[in-house]
């Protein structure tokens, strides 16, 4: 059986490879971008099957990031993260196809658990 791989992109470095390791351990195979460009270049070339993206970040942000997805990654799904409460967030995540809006601090359990339900709509890799 082939592994999920998980595109983690946050602009905190420290964040992204600790959560990198802990979904390693849980059989995925997770790969880090600390920036919205740098995730549109892992994209294009080794796309995976779920990308995890905060909302906020200098440059290019989570939404940019999922505006500039839609129609050219169609399998991937994607998931938000937040660490501000705003509905607003929530609301535009999934008006433009965020698959999930999470909230920052995020609980690895929850995290995994919206992974799952990410890939069983994907289908098998």
């Amino acid at each position: 059986m082939n592994k999920w791989k998980v595109l983690l992109v946050d602009d905190e470095l420290e964040f992204t490879a600790a959560l990198a390791e802990r979904l390693a351990l849980r059989g995925m195979d997770a790969s880090t971008a600390t920036s919205g460009e740098e995730a549109l270049k892992i994209l294009e070339t080794d796309p995976p099957h779920i990308v995890v993206s905060d909302v906020m970040m200098p440059g290019l942000g989570g939404m940019e990031l999922l505006k500039r997805m839609q129609g050219r990654y169609p399998g991937v799904q994607v998931i938000l993260l937040t660490g501000l409460s705003y509905a607003f967030d929530i609301q535009e995540g999934k008006r433009l196809g965020a698959f999930a809006c999470l909230m920052k601090p995020l609980n690895i359990d929850e995290l995994v658990k919206t992974i799952h339900e990410a890939v069983a709509v994907v289908g098998e890799p």
